[in-house]
């Protein structure tokens, strides 16, 4: 199923729509099957990509509304593995027609689930307000991304937003997660910047994104000419930003799945039997089991945690360990010889009474 991720900031001019568009293009560009939806009425996401403004295209009002499907919003891009749905201005009417309408919180999620598993990416452009319309995307989100300047006001900006998603955990959406904060228009040579970014790893760890947007020229003329950064200029310093940011979060959604797999394949039902080898009784045996300093060879295996019986353990964890050194090597702690087979009981006894002859040791037995 493909993760959906809100980029949502209530306070306008931190870059969204710009992280939405070239996010939404560098997944695209990395041969992921990937759909931006653009959730805010002004639809500069759908003009961003070329999409000129048509009040007779299916947009996500109808969605919303229930008139048409998400099949049939669907438009194609100048990148090859990237949809959208675009807007529509009409679209902020459906902050009032949904005040009274059933599940109103749960519309575009219902609306996506169908056309959910085509994508592995499903990116989300909010409006900057915390309205019905952002509602909808967190509630359909898995996750949520931040924009945000570097500035003072920005900091203020984002407890109001942490705490909406507090409250959307609580009552609609209980596994929405922070995908991460990442910094735009950022200029690294000002106090202020490195203040801002130091205030944000003490309190986000490693949620705030190692990757920066800096200010970019190209980033500003790409809309203008319906294209994505990387598809206007892509040797700018802000298609390749965005491209580093997209690979942090696949690298991150990669970990996240392994870590998953490795602790299903710990918890597998699979077991196979495996019988550990007994070393072979020696006449000399009796011997060492009569020297009261000396353990016999039954009390040295039962001082060893693993019984001599089968037991049974997953089959990963017996492809990825090594062999068990021999309980007698154990006690002497000294590595496993380079022979294959069990220490003759001999060797015990020469190596532990100091190279005694069997005489001396009957007389002190």
């Amino acid at each position: 199923m493909g993760r959906v991720i809100a980029v949502a900031n209530q306070k306008g001019g931190v870059g969204k729509t710009t992280t939405a568009i070239n996010l939404a293009s560098s997944f695209a560009a990395a041969e992921v099957n990937t759909l931006l939806v653009d959730c805010d009425p002004q639809s500069n996401a759908s003009s961003g990509l070329g999409l000129v403004k048509d009040p007779e295209r299916i947009s996500t009002y109808h969605l919303l509304l229930g008139a048409a499907s998400a099949e049939e919003a669907l438009k194609t891009t100048a990148l090859k593995q990237l949809w959208i749905i675009p807007a529509h201005k009409n679209l902020i009417g459906a902050n009032i027609e949904l005040v009274d309408g059933e599940r109103r919180e749960f519309r575009l999620k219902d609306a996506l689930a169908p056309i959910r598993d085509r994508y592995q990416f499903v990116v989300l452009d909010c409006p900057p307000a915390l309205d019905l319309l952002t509602l909808n995307a967190l509630v359909a989100a898995d996750s949520v991304l931040i924009p945000m300047q570097a500035e003072y006001f920005a900091l203020e900006g984002i407890s109001e937003l942490l705490d909406t998603v507090e409250r959307i955990r609580a009552s609609f959406n209980p596994n929405l997660a922070i995908e991460g904060v990442v910094l735009t228009m950022f200029d690294d040579r000002t106090n202020l910047a490195q203040q801002v970014t130091a205030e944000l790893k003490r309190y986000f760890g490693d949620k705030l994104c190692a990757t920066t947007i800096p200010r970019n020229i190209r980033l500003a003329e790409a809309p203008s000419h319906g294209k994505a950064a990387l598809s206007y200029d892509i040797k700018s310093r802000g298609a390749e930003s965005y491209m580093n940011l997209a690979k942090e979060i696949i690298s991150h959604q990669l970990s996240v799945k392994e870590m998953a797999a490795a602790a299903a394949a710990r918890t597998s039902p699979r077991t196979v039997t495996v019988n550990e080898s007994v070393a072979p009784e020696s006449p000399a045996a009796n011997d060492v089991a009569s020297a009261p300093s000396e353990p016999t060879t039954e009390e040295i295996r039962a001082e060893e945690p693993v019984q001599a019986s089968s037991i049974q353990v997953p089959v990963e964890e017996i492809s990825g360990e090594e062999p068990a050194p021999s309980p007698v090597n154990e006690i002497q702690g000294e590595q496993p010889a380079e022979e294959t087979g069990p220490p003759a009981v001999e060797e015990i006894r020469s190596e532990e009474q100091g190279g005694l002859s069997a005489e001396e040791m009957d007389k002190s037995a």
